[in-house]
């Protein structure tokens, strides 16, 4: 665990969890139904969520992964290098000999993910920049009967998330007191006040400690009455005090109220450590894109499909709170819309009877069936250069699955959020978005309104030169022989879908012999390396159109026979912060995000064509 993460750890311990309020007789049938629904059974899954190493395991306190920090946040001192890697740096001329302890510890030292100083610009309009972004963050497992834990806030905001949601409900038991949880489903639920407490002690340790400003976006979702909603502005007021952003930071009057300049938007630099909330908004005749029937996938089971809409009907049955003007007036910069019509895009992109800075809050699905077309894509990407947009998972992702990052941030979709229940392919891509940032990340030019919206791809070659692995982690209970290989995906939006591509190159599978030959890299007399310490040294080339939005997801897996390949070591990276032509090294993470110790040593090139 970072020197971070302990220290923040230890601020706050939060008193032991309320029990879930007795529910009703019919959500007691419900929840029921739902609780025997097991999303690992031998159900069939979508084509769209087909990726067989897109499995991650469940995140927990030492988690350093998921938004950005896991680049950055350790030392040299925590990494092994082989010796077999030493004699390689060696005969590279990168060393003048294995034996070179301090010109190691120079090469370890630098970084191979190096941001460009632009996303670090903070003078843009908030609507220009990504926002790590956590959905149902008060989870700690699954989106129907997980347990709710106001510590997962530390956990996700100490990972890098700027973004958090809170689902806050009224409490029976106390009504003074509103709840945190996942309504018509078997999760418990945590006080509002506690998960207050927490993002308040978070914000108050990275001001002391000296860290970047940036803001804390807290996605409210409110399903209370309006005394319940009374008590949710009152105890943000009162556990948040001046760290909460009540008013505009510019004086009425100023060009910031009116919507004819895109850049009278608050900037990201003027909101400096505030915490920022999202109220929701009702329009007339909104609709809840989660509840559409096309989310479902062809390939569900019926049984899980039964009890799915049983519980989208429950869900339907309240109808949405009205906002009381006390917490309305919380949402300065950002309310939350459902819009029921197409009108924020399409024409002139004037959303009708719109708030001030309205945000769309719209499902993957949703927002899937207004890109349809390159017309409409360039009007959705063009709108969310002046306004917000969050886009959430869509509702058969109960088991906490994950959308697809890469298309949406395509789309320049600000808020996309994740499950970070789970450390998988999509937290990984979004570990790589963030790396080494505060959480905001300014958008490429043609996705920023001063932009104009135009992208001119330009094709490129990426080599990727791997010299060997340090330390490959071994899973626990095995007896049999590593065959390490590296097999790395090449992933970026696939055209003009809401999809990612993924295209893979690896290397061939190392395999442990007594002595190596003349010819091999290393001297004849030495005994080649073990399979932890494996030497490739080969070369993988991918070709593609760049629109500054691309990755690469890169793991070490081991070539077993009648087995699936066991994952040993996994890391993702921006293709536009990559430090080319040097060897360097990459700090591996296991499925949990957790760091590893290995290290991989690789050379990057890429070249115009």
């Amino acid at each position: 665990m970072s020197h971070f993460t302990k220290t923040i750890r230890s601020i706050s311990n939060p008193e032991t969890m309320s029990e879930p309020t007795e529910p009703s007789a019919p959500t007691r049938r419900l929840t029921a139904k739902l609780g025997r629904l097991n999303p690992f059974r031998s159900s069939k899954r979508s084509k769209e969520d087909e990726d067989e190493e897109d499995i991650g395991e469940d995140i927990d306190d030492t988690t350093v992964a998921g938004g950005g920090h896991s680049a950055f946040d350790h030392t040299r001192h925590d990494l092994m290098v082989s010796d077999a890697i030493k004699s390689f740096l060696a005969r590279q001329g990168v060393l003048p000999s294995k034996d070179d302890p301090e010109g190691l510890a120079t090469l370890l030292d630098q970084r191979m993910v190096i941001p460009p100083a632009s996303v670090f610009d903070r003078s843009h309009p908030l609507t220009e920049y990504f926002i790590s972004s956590s959905h149902n963050t008060y989870l700690r497992a699954h989106q129907l009967y997980g347990k709710s834990d106001a510590d997962a806030y530390r956990t996700i905001l100490t990972a890098g998330a700027r973004c958090v949601e809170i689902d806050a409900w009224d409490n029976p038991d106390d009504p003074s007191e509103p709840k945190v949880t996942h309504g018509y489903t078997l999760v418990s639920n945590v006080p509002f006040r506690e998960v207050c407490e927490v993002i308040r002690n978070f914000v108050d340790y990275e001001t002391s400690a000296g860290a970047a400003a940036a803001p804390i976006l807290l996605s409210l979702e409110n399903h209370c009455n309006p005394n319940g909603q009374l008590r949710l502005v009152q105890i943000m007021k009162e556990v948040f005090g001046d760290r909460l952003l009540s008013k505009a930071v510019r004086e009425k009057g100023h060009e910031e109220q009116s919507e004819s300049d895109p850049e009278s938007h608050v900037r990201l630099e003027e909101l400096g450590n505030k915490i920022a909330v999202i109220v929701e908004y009702h329009l007339p005749g909104e609709i809840d894109t989660s509840d559409s029937s096309s989310d479902s996938s062809s390939d569900e089971e019926e049984e899980a499909k039964k009890e799915r809409e049983e519980y989208k009907a429950r869900k339907r049955e309240t109808e949405a709170a009205i906002i009381i003007p006390e917490l309305e007036e919380l949402g300065v910069y950002a309310q939350s819309v459902k819009p029921g019509d197409d009108s924020w895009y399409a024409g002139e992109g004037v959303l009708r009877n719109r708030p001030h800075h309205h945000l769309i809050n719209i499902s993957e699905a949703g927002l899937a069936r207004h890109a349809t077309d390159d017309v409409n894509t360039a009007a959705i990407q063009w709108h969310n250069s002046k306004h917000l947009m969050r886009v959430f998972p869509k509702g058969t992702r109960i088991s906490s699955r994950n959308l697809s990052p890469v298309p949406f941030w395509a789309l320049g979709a600000q808020i996309l959020a994740l499950n970070w229940q789970r450390f998988d392919a999509s937290m990984q891509l979004n570990d790589a978005l963030f790396a080494g940032t505060t959480g905001y990340v300014l958008k490429p030019a043609h996705l920023q309104h001063s932009g104009g919206g135009r992208l001119v791809k330009t094709k490129k070659r990426l080599r990727l030169h791997v010299a060997g692995a340090s330390d490959v982690p071994v899973p626990k209970g095995r007896d049999s022989v590593l065959k390490p290989y590296v097999t790395v995906s090449l992933v970026q939006k696939d055209g003009t879908s809401l999809k990612q591509s993924k295209r893979k190159q690896k290397t061939s599978g190392y395999k442990k012999h007594g002595l190596r030959s003349a010819l091999a890299t290393l001297h004849s007399s030495e005994e080649s390396p073990a399979e932890t310490d494996p030497i490739w040294d080969e070369t993988l080339e991918w070709e593609f159109e760049d629109d500054e939005l691309v990755f690469l997801r890169i793991f070490i897996k081991s070539d077993d026979s009648f087995a699936s390949n066991p994952i040993l070591a996994v890391t993702a990276v921006r293709v536009l912060y990559v430090v080319q032509r040097e060897w360097g090294f990459l700090r591996m993470l296991d499925l949990k995000g957790h760091e590893t110790g290995c290290t991989l040593l690789v050379r990057f090139e890429i070249e115009d064509l």
